[in-house]
C-alpha cells in the first residue's frame, strides 16, 4: 500500500515537473518572485494532495470491493436457496409420481 501510494506521489511529481517543462508562457512578475523554497513548498503541498487523494480513491476502492463481495455472497445465498427449493419440489413431483404410478400398477393388477 504504502508503495503503491509512494508511486503515485512519484507519478505527481513527474507529472507536475512535465507540465512545468512544457509551459513556454512567459513567466509574470509573481511567479518571478517565487522564491526556491516557496517552489518547493508548492510542490510539496501539491504532492500532500495527491496522496490525499490516492488514498482516497484506494479507501473508496476498497469499498466498492468491500460492497461488492458482500453483495456477491448474497447473491450466491440466494441462488443456493432457489436450488434447493427446486430440488426439493422436484423430489416432491418425484415421489408424487412414483406414488401415483404404484397406485395405477395395482389398479391395472386387480383388473
Amino acid at each position: 500500500m504504502k508503495k503503491q501510494i509512494l508511486s503515485l506521489a512519484l507519478i505527481a511529481l513527474v507529472a507536475f515537473s512535465v507540465q512545468s517543462c512544457g509551459d513556454k508562457k512567459e513567466e509574470t512578475k509573481a511567479e518571478e518572485e517565487l522564491t526556491l523554497g516557496n517552489k518547493v513548498d508548492s510542490l510539496t503541498t501539491d504532492i500532500e494532495q495527491a496522496k490525499d487523494t490516492a488514498v482516497t480513491k484506494v479507501e473508496n476502492a476498497a469499498e466498492d470491493v468491500k460492497d461488492a463481495t458482500k453483495k456477491a455472497a448474497e447473491d450466491v445465498k440466494d441462488a443456493t436457496k432457489k436450488a434447493a427449493e427446486k430440488a426439493e419440489a422436484a423430489a416432491k413431483a418425484a415421489k408424487d409420481g412414483t406414488v401415483q404410478t404404484a397406485k395405477d400398477v395395482d389398479a391395472a393388477l386387480k383388473k
